[in-house]
């Protein structure tokens, strides 16, 4: 799959994520739920769309975990802002979908590793579409989402921010 460049002010490449991004609703002290700023560039001149996700792949779930999820991003946009993931999404550009996730909030939800669980790896991941609507819904799953653009991806960009070990 070809990438492109991705960066984040917010947390710098490889580094952990911050408490402000770890998860106030799921009980983390210091979460604040509050979503990364995160750039990119170089994408292919094809791209209409883009989907913005995080997922842990290590939450003791069976199927790992969605945090956040957002499609139909247009073409024209290169960045989002830190705190884009509130839950009305005025942050995010015209058009934008925020999914449920798998804690059905459709808003940022921070990183939240179950104590003894080890590290975790949450990787933000930008895809770049080859259509303007990924044609789901804001009540569909990443699951769903992944099955419905896997045709339609063009590139994809992942930074990836591990938690401390425990």
């Amino acid at each position: 799959m070809p990438s492109f460049a991705l960066t984040s002010q917010t947390v710098p490449g490889g580094a952990a994520l911050p408490k402000p991004q770890w998860s106030g609703i799921l009980k983390v002290p210091g979460g604040q739920d509050l979503s990364p700023q995160l750039s990119w560039s170089g994408f292919p001149a094809a791209t209409k769309s883009f989907v913005v996700s995080m997922y842990d792949p290590q939450a003791p779930t069976g199927s790992g975990f969605w945090h956040w999820i957002v499609t139909d991003i247009p073409a024209g946009t290169t960045s989002l802002p830190e705190g884009a993931g509130v839950p009305d999404g005025t942050a995010l550009p015209a058009g934008a979908v925020q999914l449920g996730g798998d804690a059905g909030a459709d808003r940022y939800v921070g990183a939240a590793p179950p104590a003894g669980s080890g590290v975790h790896n949450y990787y933000v991941t930008v895809t770049a579409l080859d259509i303007d609507k990924s044609g789901v819904g804001p009540t569909s799953s990443g699951a769903l989402l992944g099955f419905t653009i896997g045709g339609h991806t063009l590139a994809r960009a992942t930074l990836v921010f591990p938690t401390p070990a425990d």
